[in-house]
């Protein structure tokens, strides 16, 4: 199985979780990731995931506790990358009411995963229930055996 999953343990993340700690006047490098790579790379580094394989299929599950369908999209990039993506909202505060802690995580979650080259990604389903994300990539049939060709020897 050949997965590449992308997020907590890429080799970016403490880097990055040292970058964001750094103090906005600092000079920033031309080398330095935009705002937006760091806040995507948290993310999915924030979103943990199961992936199993089947015969037929690859799993990915996910919690995601409080969310809706339409808070959850699910889509496949460059013809082989599955992303799982949406954000969780802070409930509104009601009159009179402040928290005393906060510990659920709110904002932004992603994961991307690189597919297997058996991956049919023109057949995949995704079904979000009691909490928990699955989505299922079925998989290509396995080629069929090249036969050998027999070639015909004429007499000359």
């Amino acid at each position: 199985m050949d997965f590449r999953i992308m997020g907590m343990d890429s080799p970016l993340f403490s880097t990055l979780q040292h970058m964001t700690d750094t103090s906005e006047d600092t000079d920033k490098s031309y080398n330095a990731p935009t705002r937006t790579f760091v806040r995507d790379a948290k993310a999915m580094a924030a979103t943990p995931a199961d992936v199993k394989e089947y015969p037929n299929s690859y799993v990915f599950v996910i919690d995601m506790p409080g969310l809706k369908s339409g808070d959850i999209k699910v889509q496949v990039e460059d013809d082989n990358v599955l992303t799982i993506s949406g954000e969780r909202k802070r409930d509104e505060e009601k009159e009179g009411a402040k928290y005393v802690r906060m510990e659920r995580r709110v904002g932004k979650f992603m994961r991307k995963f690189a597919l297997p080259e058996n991956a049919n990604t023109d057949s995949i389903s995704a079904v979000c229930q009691d909490g928990v994300l699955t989505v299922t990539v079925e998989k290509l049939p396995p080629p069929e055996p090249k036969k050998p060709k027999t070639i015909e020897v004429k007499i000359a």
